[in-house]
């Protein structure tokens, strides 16, 4: 495996997006959840760089990546990556990789240019709008974090809902991870990036049925927003999709429990090729 990491900085439709490469082969491009950058995929980055050309995008609002000064949608995301793709001179089909929000983003891309994608894989990735209460608890988030800034409270509550009580109970590095990204974070492009994405997200579930590439949807046990039982019925809509339940895990799976996501991810990738 080629080990050295390139970066690049990309203008794109969402502002200039942060852009690591590392790895060789077919191209997979790798997408964060909402409240946490692209450092969420470093425990599986290494193993997957070794089957894949890994191209991993700090969404917009997070990590070093800007952004565009407006609102946006999932459909800006999805054009923006393949902007990314575009200023990478990545011209075939991609294996898509995303956690919640990049789960979402890569949803949206299958159904809006099916053609760019190889495979989707999906982790933790609600496909239902929010409901009333959900959407409430969020936007007091959002406005408190605005207002207040990383209080405890608030990374606490965010760590509670992105990790299993069992990560929490034993993962201090992974707690880290987490509360320190809103204690860095830029609070007005993080803010703009929950009013548009969180609060903004449409129900996916009509495109379900359209999504015409090999997809897994992966959720974790602990996943209150999307339970097993709904992923089972999410994932019905989609021919010959598959799914899977990984123990002890929330929304963060691939921070969580790196070694079971490995082991499927590359299963998956196995069975495509």
């Amino acid at each position: 495996m080629d080990t050295q990491v390139e970066r690049r900085r990309i203008p794109t439709r969402v502002g200039p997006l942060n852009v690591r490469q590392v790895g060789n082969g077919p191209v997979a491009l790798l997408w964060h959840s909402l409240f946490i950058d692209s450092t969420s995929w470093q425990r599986v980055a290494p193993e997957l760089a070794k089957h894949r050309r890994l191209v991993l995008i700090d969404g917009p609002g997070h990590g070093s990546s800007g952004d565009p000064g407006h609102r946006y949608d999932m459909g800006d995301c999805a054009a923006a990556a393949f902007e990314v793709l575009e200023a990478l001179a990545v011209t075939e089909s991609v294996d898509w990789l995303g956690n919640a929000w990049g789960g979402h983003v890569g949803i949206v891309a299958a159904t809006n240019q099916p053609g760019r994608l190889r495979s989707l894989k999906a982790l933790g990735t609600p496909v239902r709008a929010y409901r009333p209460a959900e959407r409430r608890r969020v936007r007091f988030l959002s406005l408190a974090y605005r207002v207040l800034g990383p209080a405890k409270f608030l990374t606490d509550g965010v760590a509670e809902v992105q990790l299993s009580a069992a990560t929490r109970e034993r993962d201090h590095e992974a707690v880290a991870l987490t509360t320190d990204f809103l204690r860095t974070a830029d609070r007005r492009r993080l803010c703009n990036a929950i009013r548009s994405i969180s609060l903004g997200r449409e129900d996916l579930g009509p495109r379900l049925p359209r999504i015409d590439v090999p997809t897994l949807f992966i959720t974790g046990s602990d996943h209150a927003g999307f339970t097993a039982d709904e992923a089972r019925a999410a994932i019905a809509q989609v021919r010959g999709g598959r799914v899977e339940v990984i123990a002890d895990a929330a929304y963060l799976i691939p921070l969580e429990q790196p070694a079971r996501t490995t082991d499927l991810i590359l299963d998956f990738w196995q069975g495509v090729a």
